[in-house]
């Protein structure tokens, strides 16, 4: 194989709306919480659901139309990236962990006059392009060296 994918693909509902600011640059960022579910038959035969919550970060101007049309509860197709980010924790010195998705697909699912919410632009989707000197397939939005640089 030549190379490596890093490449999620979600269809999930929002939990939460999504929480959308800026960073000291001006770029924007939104982040929420999609929900996944599995449905299977256990070993007894009983039905079980489990479900998945997935943490999504987007940029830029995604970001902006995430922020502007996502509501919790709509139902959205979500492709990116998967990031993992350690740190150790400042009053217990522990290693702590957090994954998330970065996406630069979005795309509204709900059908036009759902009681949910419509679907932006006839059902289109949204890609986030990258900006000049990206690097390519990048996706991961700008480094950022310190959590706080992120307002949330």
């Amino acid at each position: 194989m030549a190379g490596t994918v890093n490449k999620v693909i979600l269809v999930g509902r929002l939990g939460k709306d999504p929480e959308l600011r800026s960073i000291p640059s001006g770029t924007s960022v939104a982040k929420f919480s999609l929900a996944t579910d599995e449905r299977f038959t256990d070993k007894n035969g009983d039905k079980q659901e489990r479900t998945e919550w997935h943490n999504i970060v987007v940029w830029g101007k995604l970001a902006e139309i995430c922020g502007q049309y996502l509501r919790k509860g709509k139902l959205v197709y979500i492709e990116g990236s998967i990031r993992t980010d350690s740190w150790d924790d400042k009053e217990t010195g522990v290693k702590k962990y957090r994954t998330e998705i970065v996406a630069n697909t979005m795309q509204m699912l709900d059908k036009k006059g759902d009681d949910e919410g419509g679907s932006y632009g006839g059902g289109g989707g949204y890609r986030k392009s990258a900006p000049a000197g990206a690097p390519a397939g990048g996706g991961r939005g700008p480094e950022i060296e310190d959590d706080d640089e992120v307002p949330f």
